[in-house]
């Protein structure tokens, strides 16, 4: 067959072949166009209620329920704000009893999660994969199944309507090992090894080398943990009895209730209460994304 007939026949093809890619190129095109406008319609949805809170806490209580809707104030009323902080019934004794049972637990947490996060990826015992796997399945069990064992054991260790309640369970958290175990698995056994030759033990190497290691997962875990205990609304329910005891969910919950009508104290009450749930994510998101990739790494 002659040369000139192949490189004729093969222009046809050449074309269709690059007439497929467009075609591909632009249904990828489209798809990313459809899913950014689903995404961007879903966050819209998301953002509205939050700028009405805000823009709510604000108004006079005759331009609340104006239409249309006045997301600016024509003028800024910061009464309800200043109520919400003053009196004998402020939420700066909420905010310092959310603070305690926040913190204190979040950094213990932080802490023992990494040393059992080290046992079961790197520490070689009988049993410790079955334990882990068993340890890990209390992730699946409902937190309201264990609200009257905790209610019996609680009084009987005498913290009952204490804020011990809330601290030590959450001090133990199945999730922080489990996200800090992947990542150690992850790192090379090579490097212990050579660890251990140069007289380093199991503590020196989770301290100095693992835990700088791992910043960025146990961040993410802190942030996430902050969240969950900042939050938590059953638990101080539960276990707490005395309104000086109360979290920031409870004091707002009795704010609804005594206000009932009050519905720019209410929004100027709730927005005061994500305010360091918003500080937290504006400093570490960065590291919430970098530390579950990471800590995905290898199962």
């Amino acid at each position: 067959m002659p040369a000139n007939t192949i490189e004729v026949s093969s222009k046809p093809a050449a074309k269709r072949n690059a007439a497929q890619k467009d075609k591909l190129s632009a249904a990828r095109l489209l798809g990313k166009w459809i899913l950014t406008i689903v995404m961007l319609v879903i966050a819209v949805e998301m953002i509205i209620p939050f700028i009405w809170m805000i823009s709510t806490s604000f108004k006079k209580a005759s331009d609340v329920f104006n239409y249309p809707v006045q997301w600016i104030p024509a003028t800024f009323d910061f009464k309800h704000h200043i109520n919400v902080w003053s009196g004998s019934d402020s939420f700066i004794t909420y905010y310092l009893n959310s603070l305690k049972v926040t913190l204190i637990p979040v950094i213990l947490a932080a802490f023992l999660s990494s040393l059992a996060a080290y046992s079961f990826a790197k520490l070689e015992y009988k049993g410790r994969d079955a334990f882990f796997l068993l340890y890990i399945s209390m992730m699946m069990v409902p937190n309201q199944i264990l609200f009257v064992p905790k209610f019996i054991m609680f009084d009987w260790m005498g913290i009952y309507n204490t804020h011990w309640a809330l601290i030590l369970p959450q001090c133990f958290s199945v999730f922080g090992v489990f996200l800090m175990r992947q990542f150690f698995v992850s790192f090379p056994n090579e490097l212990i090894q050579a660890a251990k030759v140069d007289g380093a033990n199991h503590f020196y190497i989770w301290w100095k080398i693992m835990l700088p290691l791992a910043k960025p997962v146990i961040a993410s875990f802190m942030i996430l943990d902050f969240t969950w205990n900042w939050n938590d609304y059953e638990n101080p329910l539960i276990f707490l009895n005395s309104q000086k005891l109360y979290t920031i969910p409870l004091g707002l919950n009795k704010f609804v209730l005594e206000s009932n009508i009050d519905y720019n104290g209410m929004m100027a009450a709730a927005s005061a209460s994500i305010i360091p749930i918003i500080i937290v994510f504006l400093l570490g998101q960065r590291y919430v994304v970098e530390g579950v990739t990471s800590s995905g790494i290898k199962g």
